[in-house]
């Protein structure tokens, strides 16, 4: 039986990964059979029961599992949470985002390539099939994605909600992430960068009253147009989860490491434009 850990309990992501493993057995022989919770530790006070054996750290995992799945909300505990998991040589998932900082990022892929231990981290929309669909052999001129976010969320700000659109629209550019423009008003933020040779733009919209659905669009070289609303059904972290346990028993990340890092760069520049905006006028331009 492959063994597998979590750190954290507040997600809702955690339902969907038990459900996936223990009842559904979708992962083949992989269990999860201990969870790392600590209430209070962050601040947090939705850590769950959820059934399973419970340890008060990520770093006792160690030696009781065979891989990890950082669970947590904010993503700014994520490193402190998976570098010694990594350290062991453990293959982790991190769920989304990987980090809230560029440095947390690049500890973890450092920490993976000393200790030859397979790290990923995405959004689940990245594996949706109305993403992949979208993923052409020539990259396209330009792509746009709309998806909520509170940038006043405690679970990381515009990281939390913000890598949904931001990873279906880097899923499908090629090359690095150029300097992003930032221009906020009263509900949205919309940024916008050259990636490679594409121009992306991505508009996060507050919730309120309700969450604006997740939407992609893509104008291909010949300038046609293709757009496409992901679904997200009871089982839209399956593909992902699949992914996850492929990179288990191959050792290979399914995404790689440079890729993890651009849409933690994209939004810490957007995160930094608006902590450099907070007194400005709604509508004002950033760069």
């Amino acid at each position: 039986m492959m063994r597998i850990g979590l750190v954290g309990t507040e997600s809702t992501h955690v339902d969907h990964m038990i459900r996936y493993c223990n009842a559904e057995r979708r992962g083949g022989d992989a269990r999860i059979v201990a969870v790392a919770s600590e209430p209070g530790a962050s601040g947090s006070t939705g850590e769950r029961d959820v059934g399973l054996p419970v340890v008060p750290a990520a770093e006792d995992l160690i030696g009781l599992v065979d891989a990890v799945i950082v669970t947590d909300r904010n993503g700014g505990q994520h490193a402190a949470h998976a570098l010694p998991l990594l350290a062991a040589g453990l293959p982790v998932l991190v769920d989304k985002p990987l980090a809230v900082s560029v440095a947390d990022a690049e500890a973890m892929i450092r920490a993976a390539e000393r200790y030859d231990a397979p790290l990923t981290s995405y959004s689940a929309l990245r594996w949706l099939p109305e993403v992949r669909a979208l993923i052409a052999d020539a990259p396209p001129s330009a792509v746009a994605a709309t998806g909520p976010v509170d940038p006043d969320s405690p679970h990381g700000g515009v990281h939390f909600y913000g890598v949904h659109p931001v990873e279906m629209a880097l899923t499908l550019c090629r090359g690095d992430v150029g300097a992003v423009q930032v221009t906020r008003t009263r509900d949205a933020i919309v940024a916008c960068a050259a990636v490679g040779g594409t121009a992306v733009t991505v508009t996060m919209v507050r919730p309120d009253p309700k969450p604006v659905p997740f939407h992609l669009s893509v104008v291909a070289e010949d300038c046609s147009l293709t757009t496409a609303e992901p679904v997200l059904d009871d089982h839209y972290l399956y593909p992902g989860l699949d992914a996850f346990f492929a990179m288990v028993r191959s050792g290979v990340p399914p995404v790689p490491y440079d890729e993890l890092l651009r849409s933690v760069r994209f939004l810490a520049a957007v995160s930094d434009a608006l902590d450099l905006a907070a007194v400005s006028e709604p509508g004002a331009h950033l760069s």
